[in-house]
């Protein structure tokens, strides 16, 4: 049984170790794109993103992801809010040669901008229950209960 924190930890870590996610603005949810999240360990409660001004997500405002781990282990959902980052030391922050191969205009491309989604409400799931639960699911035990214990919601 994972408790509320660990299971934080556990989703922090996962998206650190796979930032990948799909996004999208509450009053548009057919609009989801994947993003790639652009982390700060000293941030815990916003995530950031880089895109363009055509881009359905630069309408901004109450957004919602989905997140699944690699080797789907964790699963999460959360909301915030999307807002534009204008801070031009975060931008050099998280600016790499992968986020420059999606944006060739650079940094100073005036179609680029960067977003922060300062984050809410989440659901973590832990698919990862041990080994004990794993060989019941196998062996067609009911698991349900135990797996309800690796469920959080939560404020991220």
């Amino acid at each position: 049984m994972s408790t509320e924190q660990e299971l934080k930890t556990t989703f922090w870590e996962a998206l650190a170790d796979s930032p990948f996610l799909f996004l999208h603005l509450d009053n548009a949810p057919g609009d989801a794109v994947p993003m790639t999240a652009q982390l700060d360990k000293d941030a815990d409660a916003a995530i950031w993103f880089f895109t363009t001004k055509d881009n359905c997500l630069a309408k901004m405002g109450p957004a919602t992801a989905i997140f699944a781990g690699k080797n789907h282990q964790v699963f999460a959902r959360f909301s915030g809010l999307i807002t534009e980052e204008y801070s031009r030391e975060r931008r050099d922050k998280h600016w790499s040669s992968v986020i420059e191969s999606w944006f060739p205009g650079g940094k100073e491309d005036p179609d680029l901008i960067m977003l922060r989604m300062d984050l809410g409400k989440a659901e973590i799931w832990n698919s990862d229950m041990g080994f004990v639960d794993n060989v019941k699911m196998l062996l067609g035990f009911d698991t349900r209960e135990e797996a309800k214990k690796e469920h959080t919601e939560t404020l991220l």
